[in-house]
């Protein structure tokens, strides 16, 4: 063989074992977080495919539809929106019970926590005593709001008008959204941890995420333990906080290179345990389904359209919500200081949040790039 024709043959096996290969995979950008003590970075929300002009309108709801104090609309890790106190430290009323279910993650995984163990293996009972058929509910059934235990809670909130009477539902059958299951949970977490929720949540969540306004003193319990001796494990955080967890959420438990909740579990939290249907106790057109101690944008919704894909939220009565959109790479956090004797209902949130939404406009981020 010639050297040429070596040469050619030489060319032709590179080009063979070249041609089936693989371009590199381009990598993603990496996952913008704040830090403690700059907090969010703000950007133009172009950027994202936001409409400024469209969010000055949503400024304008706020101010004129609802009694929000603070609302912080986070997209790709960076604030695009701010609106009043966000610093401010108050009540998260009900979206405690979803910041209960990220605690529980760390201790289920490692078996400390076995969400198997029924109220009567703990030892778990109340003022008016739990029946025979009350004390077969498991953990799992209290955080999932289906322990067919409806004994009165310490605190107001319960949905009493779909309440059934007690003993006539077998635990696991029925959705009730019913404080004493969330109150019990706070319980048996302590009992089988050894921990107090709150130093558990400033070491496992607060401390590692850099929450810039964490207060451990702010922290307290309330309720009647007259009625319930299991009280009402209460969160006061500032909107800018709240942004935070629900950043976490959304980057599926990791801050930046450490994974603070599992991802399986950030799953399991945001996957419907009880359907819209169950939940909406028979309406037909209930928003949400329930998973974890979270609330699940549903898909049978009339309202719902692709930007609420993977969608989920905590809500806290008064107008507390944390709301997580994956489709949009965005958090919304919205707070209404109870201090002022301010309210913000649900369709108002639910109104400002779908307006939020609108002001998506993927033709703007085309011409940003």
């Amino acid at each position: 063989m010639t050297r040429r024709a070596l040469l050619a043959a030489l060319l032709l096996l590179l080009a063979a074992l070249t041609a089936g290969a693989k371009k590199p995979a381009k990598k993603a950008a990496p996952a913008i977080y704040p830090t403690r003590e700059a907090g969010w970075h703000a950007a133009e929300p172009e950027k994202y495919g936001f409409d400024s002009a469209k969010l000055e309108d949503v400024r304008k709801f706020i101010i004129n539809k609802t009694n929000a104090t603070g609302v912080e609309i986070i997209v790709g890790g960076e604030e695009i929106f701010q609106y009043g106190a966000v610093t401010r430290l108050s009540y998260i009323a009900s979206c405690r019970k979803s910041i209960l279910a990220m605690l529980y993650g760390k201790y289920v995984e490692n078996g400390t926590i076995d969400l198997k163990k029924t109220v009567g293996d703990l030892g778990i009972d109340d003022v008016q005593g739990l029946l025979p058929i009350e004390k077969k509910a498991t953990v799992y059934d209290l955080i999932t709001a289906r322990s067919g235990v409806f004994h009165p809670a310490s605190n107001a909130g319960d949905d009493t008008e779909n309440k059934p009477t007690r003993g006539t539902k077998k635990p696991g059958q029925f959705y009730l959204y019913n404080n004493w299951d969330f109150n019990a949970a706070g319980t048996a977490f302590e009992m089988m941890t050894g921990k107090n929720i709150y130093d558990a949540f400033g070491e496992d969540i607060a401390i590692p995420i850099g929450m810039q306004d964490w207060n451990r003193d702010a922290q307290r319990k309330g309720g009647n333990l007259k009625t319930s001796i299991h009280p009402a494990y209460h969160f006061f955080f500032s909107t800018r906080d709240m942004a935070r967890l629900g950043y976490l959420m959304l980057r599926k438990g990791r801050w930046e290179d450490r994974q603070v909740i599992s991802e399986d579990w950030v799953r399991k939290m945001t996957t419907p345990v009880s359907t819209a249907r169950e939940v909406s106790h028979g309406k037909e057109d209930g928003r949400y389904s329930y998973g974890y101690m979270w609330w699940i944008y549903d898909e049978g919704c009339s309202q719902f359209t692709w930007e609420y894909e993977g969608a989920y939220a905590a809500h806290g009565s008064m107008g507390q919500y944390i709301k997580v959109f994956p489709a949009l790479d965005m958090v919304v956090a919205i707070k209404t200081d109870s201090v002022y004797g301010r309210r913000t209902g649900g369709s108002a949130a639910n109104d400002l949040i779908d307006l939020i939404v609108k002001c998506y406009n993927p033709k703007l981020l085309k011409q940003k790039k």
